[in-house]
């Protein structure tokens, strides 16, 4: 008898799901989702690229002429290149619907910024 109104009162209790993707529920706080720079802060010292345990991080010269390629494909979103970085220029985002079929679609390039480019 228990079971019979056990099961009656799940099927009339309200859904706990989401009609994703027409319902989206809010990120928590200190979501780790895909690195993003901010080529105006960095100094290009490398610390993320060394830190980075899948290897999705390359750089490309140093300092101002600093390139940084993030390959999203091999990311283990762990925040370890955020946590390392000297000056806070990694941020993690709060994306999260990042799949793809094609690796090219996830590689994304990072230019430091002068001055000059600034001025353009």
């Amino acid at each position: 008898m228990k079971l019979l109104t056990d099961a009656l009162k799940e099927l009339f209790r309200k859904a706990s799901t989401l009609k994703y993707p027409f319902e989206r529920k809010e990120v928590p706080k200190d979501f780790r989702g895909r690195p993003v720079w901010d080529m105006k802060t960095c100094i290009g010292c490398g610390a993320c690229e060394r830190i980075c345990p899948g290897e999705a991080i390359k750089m490309e010269g140093r300092r101002d002429e600093a390139t940084i390629i993030y390959l999203q494909h091999r990311c283990l979103f762990c925040g370890q290149c955020a946590d390392t970085c000297p000056v806070d220029a990694i941020s993690m985002s709060e994306e999260y619907e990042l799949a793809g079929y094609d690796t090219d679609s996830m590689i994304f390039y990072y230019e430091n910024i002068t001055e000059e480019d600034e001025e353009e």
